[in-house]
């Protein structure tokens, strides 16, 4: 039985676009895994590299320099890079989240000036939410822009930034009005070589060691007011809280993915390392692991390929990509951990594609909303 079914929603262009970034990520990533591992970040002419093969805001219209797909074009580069067993290159979040908040929220003028920027490698983008003392709790950002005259005056800091090493425009989460929750949140666009604006160290995690999740800090950043997301202040938790469900749905396609090819690699190795005298796979317990493993993959797929051809319809409702978050993030730890059993010794080994997926992906029960947030969205609905 394949581990990999074909979903539902794909076609021949898709699958050349799949060809495509098959060939650019075994060509650009996988030889340069572990030296990105080391460095704590990929090399930054990786960007101009991918948009100069159209790969940078595939869903982004052309007339702003984009592919002009949607988020199945984004699901097909998000499937190829996590089935390449790699979490180095934070192009998911520039290519279906900063992109896409640039797109719903900007002006024309903020459109034309950014999007053909990220499009072809020349920007990277960011967005940054989480501060030290607030993660989930979005309504609590301690950073604050307030306006003096034509422009805003940023003061605060971020941390757990994805790309943020490498950012040239940051989407930062901030309060316009300190004294009111979710109604003084808004977002200003940051660019990054803005005086006042500062990066923290490369942040040592214990996966997905070749991102530059990064602290940020803000000492008296000047923007000009024009550089607010949206037609007025405190539209920044509706903004979010619209754009978060794709940021889930990406989660869901990664873990997806990665247990795909984790499955596959783990059969095959059961099926060639032996024990006792003959393999591993021919043992039980490893065939009902196995059998455990393919079914909650299979339904992992059925379930998120069933989103994402609502939400390419704009029929996919929160609650419901809350449940695909939490769930294939959870079932993806439970399959990459009974497979990283099954290689015994060798599945603790870094070296080993296994070892690195369970250390990566456990983060994805964590970010764009803890599981325990998702559920509790869901529960709301009940």
């Amino acid at each position: 039985m394949a581990a990999r079914r074909r979903p539902s929603w794909m076609n021949d262009e898709l699958d050349a676009l799949r060809d495509l970034a098959d060939k650019f990520l075994a060509k650009e990533l996988t030889p340069n895994i572990e030296r990105f591992a080391e460095q704590h970040h990929v090399d930054r002419d990786l960007w101009n590299k991918a948009g100069e093969l159209g790969l940078l805001c595939l869903s982004i219209p052309e007339e702003y320099g984009g592919g002009g797909g949607d988020f199945r074009h984004e699901s097909v580069l998000i499937a190829a890079q996590a089935q390449a067993f790699d979490t180095s290159w934070g192009v998911s979040l520039h290519n279906g989240i900063v992109a896409h908040y640039i797109l719903a929220y900007g002006t024309e003028e903020q459109k034309q000036h950014w999007l053909p920027k990220m499009a072809s490698g020349e920007a990277v983008g960011a967005i940054a939410m989480t501060e030290p003392g607030t993660g989930s709790d979005l309504q609590n950002v301690k950073t604050r822009a307030i306006k003096t005259g034509d422009e805003y005056v940023i003061n605060g800091s971020k941390t757990f930034i994805t790309n943020g090493q490498q950012a040239d425009v940051i989407v930062l989460v901030c309060k316009t009005d300190p004294d009111q929750g979710a109604s003084g949140i808004s977002l200003v666009l940051v660019e990054a070589d803005r005086e006042g604006f500062r990066r923290g160290k490369i942040l040592n995690k214990i996966g997905q060691k070749g991102q530059d999740t990064s602290e940020l800090f803000f000492d008296d950043v000047h923007v000009p007011a024009a550089n607010l997301l949206g037609t007025q202040e405190g539209q920044g938790f509706y903004q979010l809280m619209q754009q978060l469900p794709q940021e889930r749905l990406i989660i869901g396609q990664a873990c997806v993915a990665g247990m795909e090819v984790i499955f596959e690699e783990t059969l095959r190795y059961t099926k060639e390392r032996e024990a006792f005298g003959r393999p591993i796979f021919g043992f039980q317990n490893t065939k009902f692991k196995l059998a455990e493993a393919i079914t909650e993959t299979t339904i992992a797929r059925v379930f998120v390929d069933d989103c994402i051809e609502k939400h390419v319809k704009g029929e996919l409702d929160i609650p419901t990509v809350a449940m695909a978050k939490w769930w294939t993030s959870d079932r993806a730890q439970n399959v990459a951990s009974e497979c990283l059993q099954l290689f015994g010794g060798y599945g603790y080994m870094a070296e080993y594609p296994v070892a690195r997926f369970w250390a990566d992906n456990r983060v994805q029960m964590i970010y764009a909303g803890t599981n325990e947030i998702m559920k509790e969205i869901i529960a709301r609905t009940l």
